[in-house]
C-alpha cells in the first residue's frame, strides 16, 4: 500500500498543497502565538526573547538577536547560524526552509519568501499554494527593504542593497541592486 502523503509533506517537499490544512493550520497559529509573545518583549527581557526564539525557529546559532516586530509563517522552517542579526520589521514566509549562515545581518524591512501561488487562477482560488527553499551563505547584509523571492540563493560575503528585489541567485562576493537585482559591483 502506498502511504498517503500529507499536505504538510506536500508543503516541505514543493509541491502543490492545502494550505487550509488542519495541522498546518495549527502550526501557523503556533507561530503566530510565539511571535505575538516575542513580540511583546522589550529589550529587558533578553533571556525570555532567547527561550522564544529557541522554541520557535527550526535552529538558532549563537549570538542569534531579532528586533521586534518579527513575522513568519511557522518558524521551524527558519534556521540561522551564528552572529545574526534581523532589524525592525523582518518577515520571513517559510512554508519550505530557510536557510541563513553565519554573520548575517539583515536591515529593517527585510523581506524573505519561499511560498508562492500557482499563476492558473482556478488553482489558486482552490486555496492551493507551494513554495521554494531560499538560502542566505555566510557573511551577508542584506539591506532595508530588500526582498528575497522564492528558490534563491545568495552567496557568501554578498550584499543586497536596499530596495532590491531578489529574483535569481546571487553568487558569492558581490553587491545586486534594483528590482529585478542585478550585480553592480565585485567584492574583493
Amino acid at each position: 500500500m502506498i502511504p498517503m502523503v500529507t499536505e504538510k509533506e506536500k508543503m516541505l517537499n514543493g509541491e502543490l498543497y492545502d494550505a487550509g490544512d488542519p495541522e498546518i493550520v495549527a502550526e501557523r497559529e503556533r507561530a503566530r502565538d510565539l511571535t505575538r509573545r516575542y513580540n511583546s518583549t522589550t529589550v529587558h527581557d533578553q533571556p525570555e526573547r532567547e527561550e522564544l526564539l529557541e522554541e520557535l525557529l527550526g535552529s538558532v546559532g549563537d549570538e542569534c538577536e531579532i528586533e521586534p516586530p518579527f513575522r513568519c509563517d511557522y518558524g521551524h522552517n527558519i534556521h540561522v547560524g551564528e552572529n545574526f542579526y534581523a532589524n525592525f520589521d523582518c518577515v520571513i514566509l517559510d512554508v519550505c526552509p530557510v536557510e541563513i549562515g553565519k554573520n548575517c545581518q539583515l536591515a529593517p524591512g527585510v523581506h524573505i519568501y519561499t511560498a508562492t501561488h500557482p499563476l492558473e487562477a482556478a488553482e489558486r482560488i482552490k486555496g492551493l499554494e507551494y513554495g521554494r527553499p531560499v538560502t542566505v551563505g555566510d557573511n551577508v547584509w542584506i539591506g532595508g527593504q530588500a526582498v528575497l523571492n522564492p528558490g534563491v540563493t545568495v552567496g557568501d560575503n554578498s550584499v543586497v542593497a536596499s530596495g532590491a528585489v531578489v529574483t535569481k541567485d546571487v553568487p558569492d562576493g558581490v553587491v545586486v541592486q534594483g528590482n529585478p537585482a542585478t550585480v553592480v559591483k565585485e567584492i574583493d
